[in-house]
């Protein structure tokens, strides 16, 4: 009945107090934790999550009202019943006065407890739901968040609304800073399984011997550190969605029971013998080549199959073209509000610059030089000049002085790309002017025209003296 509910945290340094309000409240259903001193209170405080607490007025150490002063002065929200057995209107009086939300004397009946849990409990339901609703109505559609007018991206959106309502595993395959947990989240919110939990683990960012722990729990004692037992994030996510990001670093070991986990939902905590169920989908994600690391045999063939029943892979930014310039006054509407500067639009060199960029972050990268823009700022729209030097900033991560081959890159394609480098950075120092910028290259407007052309550096001029280079309307999508 109280299953979606956070436990209750009991206080009292009487042993046989807590177990008997622990024994009460556990037939009716609630989850309760006890400790035996404010103190130790405060300390699982900071650790767990509780909708409310039950203490003793009178406590060895800290007192039950100095208890409840750091309760409300920390977690003011948190409902603090307080008990006494030396109860007076007095110390009643106090305890209201001090943030209690109800008082109770002993010996009490088992009613009056039970009724006072009952009304927190609803108390934080409501809250709950409140909060669900605002945050549902803060995030607006979920597909909204999916910005892009790309062929690829109309398309994406539309395989999102046709796979959210299904249990199906999905997954995610595509470049660092694509949108991948973007999607994940979308296919949940739009779910039949949005009310409930959504987990997410970077599967990365867990070392090997911790991850499956992580996944399915662990039983006490069951290698060293297990000090206590503990629920894995597949249980939590029970009835929601699990997404397990940058799974191409999962270890082959754990991969097997992954497999077995998805052909029925069951699996057997670390150290444990007894075999448990839930009812999770579950989404995955990589940036890494996983056919390639299937030939490797760095990932299991036959899991790759059982994840990849629906698979979504998002474009890089470079391939989306216009979907730049929507990206960057997007995230221009966002941080302007947020830092509260009043920058309309993205100035025509901007633009230009970023339109050119190669992008190897992707929306992340795009993200971040936008934010760092709005910051430095100081006119109306978004100069070139606030945004980072591309090309310097490539050249420093590749470690290079000067030009060289990269990868399998020809001859012909480093020329080329040694070129563009030089009639972008010329573009930039004229401020994009093209009469200008081919003066300095020693050539004539109608060469630079065609060598923009055929290196595919976006231009909208109109030919004149003024002409400009500009992030134009019909770049690559």
């Amino acid at each position: 009945m109280n299953g979606e509910l956070p436990p209750i945290l009991v206080v009292d340094d009487e042993k046989n107090i807590r177990t008997s309000i622990q024994t009460m409240l556990q037939e009716e259903s609630y989850s309760v934790q006890t400790v035996d001193s404010a103190e130790a209170g405060l300390k699982r405080l900071e650790q767990d999550e509780y909708f409310m607490i039950i203490t003793d007025a009178r406590l060895g150490g800290m007192t039950g009202y100095e208890f409840l002063k750091q309760v409300k002065a920390r977690w003011s929200g948190l409902p603090v019943l307080m008990i006494t057995a030396y109860a007076t209107p007095k110390l009643a009086v106090e305890a209201i006065k001090s943030g209690a939300m109800d008082y109770l004397s002993k010996p009490f009946a088992p009613e009056e407890l039970l009724h006072a849990v009952a009304r927190c409990a609803e108390r934080y339901k409501l809250l709950a739901e409140n909060a669900a609703l605002r945050s549902k109505s803060e995030r607006g559609n979920e597909l909204d968040q999916i910005i892009g007018e790309c062929p690829k991206m109309v398309e994406l959106r539309q395989l999102i609304r046709t796979v959210a309502p299904t249990n199906a595993t999905v997954l995610i395959l595509g470049e660092s800073g694509t949108g991948k947990e973007l999607i994940a989240g979308a296919l949940h919110n739009l779910s039949s399984r949005s009310r409930r939990p959504y987990v997410r683990i970077n599967c990365a960012a867990i070392p090997e011997n911790l991850l499956e722990s992580e996944l399915f729990g662990h039983e006490k004692g069951s290698f060293t550190g297990a000090i206590k037992q503990k629920i894995g994030r597949v249980e939590e996510a029970n009835g929601g969605t699990i997404f397990l990001d940058e799974i191409g670093d999962m270890s082959r070991p754990l991969q097997a029971k992954l497999l077995r986990f998805l052909e029925d939902g069951s699996f057997t905590r670390v150290g444990g013998n007894e075999e448990r169920r839930v009812d999770v989908r579950l989404l995955a994600a990589t940036n890494r080549d996983i056919i390639h690391e299937i030939e490797e045999n760095n990932f299991r063939e036959d899991l790759f199959h059982r994840l990849n029943v629906v698979q979504f892979s998002p474009p890089p930014l470079r391939e989306r073209g216009g979907d730049v310039r929507l990206l960057a006054e997007h995230f221009l509407r966002q941080f302007g509000q947020t830092m509260n500067k009043s920058i309309k639009s993205v100035s025509a060199g901007a633009r230009h610059k970023l339109a050119n960029h190669h992008w190897p972050g992707n929306v992340r990268e795009l993200r971040n030089v936008i934010e760092r823009a709005v910051i430095l700022e100081t006119s109306a729209e978004i100069q070139a000049s606030s945004l980072p030097d591309f090309y310097l900033e490539t050249r420093l991560k590749k470690g290079e002085e000067g030009p060289g081959p990269q990868g399998d890159q020809t001859l012909d394609e480093l020329m080329m790309q040694y070129e563009k480098d030089i009639i972008m950075r010329m573009l930039e120092q004229q401020r994009y002017n093209l009469g200008r910028t081919a003066e300095a290259l020693k050539l004539s407007r109608h060469a630079l025209r065609y060598r923009m052309q055929r290196l595919s550096i976006n231009t909208d001029g109109d030919g004149d003296d003024e002409e400009t280079a500009s992030a134009g309307k019909d770049s690559n999508s």
